[in-house]
């Protein structure tokens, strides 16, 4: 299993892109050659991508058979999952979207903000959010680790995707808290390296058919019961 990776939060300095990439796609060049020389190889590879593979989506449903998009992420996730090709084993790339945990990740960052009420939306609000519960991440690598007709890519996400003023809207219900102050997208482009529109503005409408058709079921496939779990007392 392989889930490292440069963190895409920050600044999208050139230094910063030059270690996204290299932390994946080199990272598991690197770790496929090494499988592919061993005389005893495991049976699978587990490795991480995400949604970002399909770029800017807009309001199209995405599948694994849907082409990949374009900008910075996009060839990211495309290499990183070529890398992936020379293990000589069964190998699953899971296309993650955004994980949630109170304690990391996206939800983490926003729960400040939100919990003071200064939550809001991002631009327009109608950019689709593909997420996922992380208790549902580690069931999905469990269940890519033993389904053996499972390979190649795999969306990682919940089965019903959220536009970002749902999403918005739902986390300030949970915490009972109102979320008023929005961000406009014309602010968001101030950050470097097109970070905000290949993340904050990009919307991305993923379906997990693969593991719908495999058989998986998800604990949380409602973002409110997702949020609920995650962050009632």
């Amino acid at each position: 299993m392989h889930l490292a990776g440069e963190n895409i939060f920050g600044l999208w300095t050139t230094r910063k892109k030059e270690r996204i990439y290299a932390s994946r796609v080199n990272g598991t060049t690197l770790l496929a050659e090494h499988l592919a020389a061993m005389s005893r190889k495991p049976s699978v590879l587990v490795c991480a991508s995400a949604v970002g593979y399909y770029g800017d989506g807009g309001e199209t449903v995405l599948t694994e058979q849907s082409p990949a998009g374009s900008g910075f992420l996009s060839r990211v996730c495309r290499e990183w999952e070529a890398a992936t090709q020379p293990a000589g084993v069964r190998v699953v790339n899971l296309r993650l979207g955004m994980v949630l945990d109170r304690r990391g990740g996206a939800l983490a960052k926003m729960l400040p903000a939100f919990k003071m009420g200064l939550g809001g939306v991002l631009g327009s609000g109608r950019q689709w959010v593909s997420w996922i519960a992380l208790a549902d991440v580690v069931r999905v690598i469990a269940f890519a680790l033993t389904a053996e007709t499972l390979c190649g890519p795999v969306n990682a996400v919940a089965p019903e995707p959220v536009t970002n003023r749902t999403f918005t809207k739902t986390l300030a219900e949970t915490l009972h808290r109102p979320a008023i102050l929005p961000a406009p997208a014309a602010v968001l482009r101030l950050l470097p390296g097109k970070f905000a529109d290949e993340t904050l503005l990009s919307s991305t409408r993923a379906l997990p058919e693969k593991l719908l058709h495999s058989g998986f079921s998800f604990n949380h496939s409602t973002l409110r019961e997702a949020l609920a779990a995650l962050l009632t007392p």
